[in-house]
């Protein structure tokens, strides 16, 4: 089972992704955990990526997409994988197909996380981060709509709309359910 997860900051993707990847037995992949152990082994792309993130700039697709394909490349993928924070824009996304279609594979569907933006906010406060104030959340609300929203219609069909308000068990049901005729 190959998936992207898709949903704002806050809809509970990662939690979503334990799940799923423990139920379905394939890989989370996480950019931001590729970016930390690249970074942390001190990779060729780990040490290309810290640059980046030292001068406070955005690591460029590029560099993502290459990190993204290296992590594909391993034994543990063969199955599938769900991958969480790569595409985050159109661009991405056909990088991505062309990186599938080079090993004669194909996404299962798109997972899409819905969620208001006012549950968002009320989930984000109360983690109690400090990072985490109103106006914070709404600006990623705001970069997610203008950059990683875009991607819905792009996927168009493959996309697999999961309502992420409820119990973490409730949406995980939704999610398994949803996924059942893709198999």
């Amino acid at each position: 089972m190959r998936l992207v997860l898709l949903g704002p900051p806050g809809a509970g993707k990662g939690t979503q992704a334990a799940l799923l990847s423990e139920k379905l037995g394939v890989p989370h992949i996480s950019t931001g955990d590729l970016f930390r152990a690249n970074i942390g082994e001190g990779t060729p792309l780990g040490i290309e990526a810290k640059q980046y993130i030292d001068a406070g700039k955005l690591v460029p697709t590029e560099v993502t997409a290459r990190m993204v394909e290296s992590r594909l490349d391993e034994a543990d993928t063969a199955e599938g994988f769900l991958l969480d924070g790569f595409p985050r824009t159109v661009e991405q996304a056909e990088i991505l197909t062309a990186l599938l279609e080079k090993k004669g594979l194909k996404l299962n569907g798109v997972l899409n996380f819905r969620i208001s933006e006012d549950v968002v906010v009320e989930r984000m406060l109360a983690r109690g981060r400090a990072d985490d104030n109103e106006e914070t959340i709404r600006t990623r609300l705001k970069v997610y709509r203008e950059e990683t929203a875009p991607l819905i219609e792009h996927y168009g069909s493959e996309i697999i709309s999961i309502e992420a308000e409820g119990e973490v068990n409730e949406v995980n049901e939704r999610a398994l359910a949803a996924l059942e005729d893709r198999k």
